[in-house]
């Protein structure tokens, strides 16, 4: 058994089957004769992934490194390995004065799960830069790729949550950023900025994000642990008649996004705990571990939430995190 500890930021103790690290193109013929269980889950870094229990199957870590840039005259195209840290990756563009990631400053996680989870922040999601997504199939045994089209992408998803879900190996990302910058400053804190650089950006975004989110490195968690609803129109001019000052970013014509911290923090669980587990008493979003924390008090607290914002707000939340147990992904 391996020990998963180390590799999941709420840092239950758990185990796997197996753990095998993915550095080349040549490991994962190697990988796919040495797997003896059909049972596998493919991690990133581990930030967006709870292990809630011992795990029967195999982890999967693909640890492809490397930057590649080119240009055209309208675009640099960075081809990442999979296993690059993400916030490094926006660093790097930074220094090289490439302009365009900096909204997604301090999001956790690896290059190759920006398109899983269709990654985004103050106003940005990685699939407005995405050209082509690299990967190895397991099914298939053989590389391929997809060009943005093609990835289904929509709000924190991808078909690499459906279809193609625990079936491939992102083996690299290439994205394709405009060199013509402007700014994007409209959503949250960002619009107290007046005419600000990229810099500053970045700046503001890596501030708001270390006031208001723990560092997993000192409590256990792994971030927003639910997706922000998009609801219908009609439901949100309800919802207005009792909660005037419900927030909310427009989606579409018949849509709009509703923040799930604020609902969360209307009904009062900010610092609420069960056992080792609480609301974050900043960020009513977030979920921590204080220790001595047990996936069954994750899963009670969390389903606690759900069902109280349910009843209150006839919304249904979605987890944004990855719950695995013995067996594989849990439903909330």
């Amino acid at each position: 058994m391996y020990s998963l500890a180390p590799h999941h930021s709420f840092g239950f103790p758990s185990s796997a089957h197996a753990f095998f690290t993915v550095k080349s193109m040549d490991d994962l013929p190697t990988l796919l004769s040495e797997l003896d269980t059909p049972v596998f889950y493919i991690l990133g870094e581990g930030s967006n992934t709870v292990f809630l229990e011992d795990y029967r199957g195999t982890v999967i870590k693909p640890a492809f490194m490397g930057i590649d840039l080119s240009h055209s005259d309208t675009h640099y195209r960075l081809k990442v390995g999979s296993g690059e840290n993400w916030h490094q990756l926006v660093l790097w563009c930074m220094q090289h004065q490439i302009y365009g990631l900096e909204n997604l400053a301090l999001i956790p996680g690896t290059v190759g799960a920006a398109p899983i989870q269709n990654i985004g922040a103050y106003g940005v999601e990685i699939a407005q830069l995405i050209e082509r997504v690299d990967y190895y199939d397991l099914k298939e045994k053989r590389h391929k790729s997809l060009g943005s089209d093609g990835c289904e992408f929509a709000y924190r998803d991808s078909v690499f949550k459906k279809r193609l879900a625990d079936q491939v190996v992102i083996t690299s990302v290439t994205f394709a950023i405009p060199k013509s910058w402007k700014g994007i400053t409209y959503y949250g804190e960002l619009k107290l900025l007046s005419m600000p650089s990229a810099m500053d950006i970045f700046n503001k975004v890596v501030e708001v994000r270390q006031n208001k989110l723990p560092d997993p490195a000192k409590i256990g968690n792994a971030g927003s642990f639910f997706k922000n609803p998009i609801v219908c129109k009609n439901l949100f001019r309800q919802l207005q008649q009792t909660w005037p000052a419900i927030p909310s970013y427009l989606v579409d014509a018949d849509k709009v996004k509703v923040p799930a911290a604020w609902l969360i923090d209307q009904l009062g669980f900010k610092g609420e705990k069960i056992g080792g587990i609480g609301c974050h008493p900043n960020q009513a979003l977030v979920l921590t571990n204080d220790g001595s924390g047990t996936g069954e008090q994750l899963l009670q607290l969390a389903r606690d939430i759900k069902a109280a914002v349910l009843k209150e707000f006839s919304i249904v939340l979605e987890n944004e995190v990855r719950l695995i147990g013995k067996n594989g992904p849990v439903v909330l």
